[in-house]
């Protein structure tokens, strides 16, 4: 019998662990990931794969406990089941995910996050709280004097980390946070908390919840009326959370990130036009949130050709610009972390209507 060709072989599909939300609170965005994730694989694929290989995903839901995902995973690195990880899915199920990653498979994180993530083999997609939520703050400041800042997010690293430095932020945007709040993840009663905004008179309340308990605290900010007053600002907001939101609950709802479904630039047209035609006009919405894994998959391809190696030190190794033109536009490789275009928006209704880039 004729031994099975090396993992590495042209013969081999290349398999990637796409690590996305398929239940709890960011599950809202789940199957956005996969079709966008989906996409990318069948347009590499259509255009000779990677490395010569054909490209498969094997989808693992990061939704899970994290150290669930992460055995799942480890199941799959150790014995070379995979050839790379991806996707998108909280820092805390990442945070658990690195032991058995690093330095074994090259590991694309898409998610938005607190920054600071710097282990070798670790390349990061998403925005950064530096990048994108003092530009933000700033505007909101000069365009609606904001001032008064209250904090609400879940019980977690990003959101913990993420407020430490929104005080700095305010303090930078002469203002200051008068108060933070945070829940554990699937909270459903947000009346303390709408009180606790109420008590602190905030002006505008900056937002780090996810998926599902953001549309909840979102449905429960408008029935108390504070939408009437009090401005929110979320760096983890997309079009499937405000279909879960409902129109009547977006007033005075912004939002920042590097795409948005309403983003009128030709690449990110045609990137729609691409998305309906592969998945139809009822497919999941594809913001941000999704999107990200489409660049996730698009940016380990690139380092893969650039460093002609799914090995994790060649790619390390690559000293010569790593950048494609996506839905995003063009963007590059900046260390570890994508460098890109980012975006302040504002919710009208079911969509976002872009103010301003940062």
């Amino acid at each position: 019998m004729r031994p099975a060709p090396p993992r590495d072989s042209a013969h081999t599909p290349l398999l990637l662990a796409l690590v996305v939300p398929l239940q709890g609170p960011a599950g809202v965005f789940g199957p956005s990931c996969e079709s966008a994730a989906r996409l990318a694989m069948e347009e590499l694929n259509a255009a000779g794969g990677v490395l010569g290989r054909e490209v498969r995903l094997v989808t693992v839901d990061g939704g899970a406990p994290p150290a669930r995902v992460a055995a799942e995973i480890e199941a799959l690195v150790a014995p070379g089941a995979v050839d790379g990880v991806v996707g998108w899915h909280t820092s805390a199920v990442r945070q658990a995910l690195l032991p058995g990653i690093a330095g074994r498979v090259p590991y694309v994180y898409t998610a938005q996050y607190e920054g600071g993530e710097r282990t070798p083999g670790v390349f990061l997609t998403g925005e950064t709280d530096a990048a994108q939520l003092l530009p933000a703050m700033r505007l909101l400041a000069e365009s609606a004097g904001v001032r008064r800042w209250c904090t609400v997010g879940n019980d977690y690293v990003w959101p913990r980390v993420t407020a430490r430095a929104a005080r700095g932020y305010a303090r930078d945007c002469g203002g200051r946070v008068r108060d933070q709040v945070f829940v554990p993840l699937g909270t459903e009663e947000f009346g303390p908390v709408l009180r606790r905004i109420e008590r602190c008179e905030a002006d505008a309340v900056l937002m780090l919840l996810v998926g599902a308990d953001a549309a909840r605290f979102n449905r429960a900010f408008a029935a108390h009326g504070l939408h009437q007053r009090c401005l929110r600002l979320s760096t983890h907001m997309d079009e499937n959370i405000l279909l879960a939101t409902g129109a009547e609950a977006t007033d005075g709802l912004w939002a920042t990130a590097g795409f948005f479904e309403t983003l009128a630039t030709p690449e990110s047209l045609d990137f729609g036009a691409r998305y309906a035609a592969r998945f139809g006009v009822h497919a999941p919405v594809v913001g941000s949130l999704g999107e990200s894994c489409f660049e996730g998959v698009r940016l380990l391809a690139a380092l893969a050709e650039r460093a002609r190696s799914l090995d994790v030190r060649a790619m390390c190794a690559v000293r010569d610009p790593v950048s494609y033109e996506g839905p995003r536009g063009v963007v590059r490789l900046d260390g570890n972390h994508l460098a890109q275009r980012l975006y302040l928006a504002r919710a009208d209704a079911f969509d976002f209507h872009i103010v301003a880039q940062l």
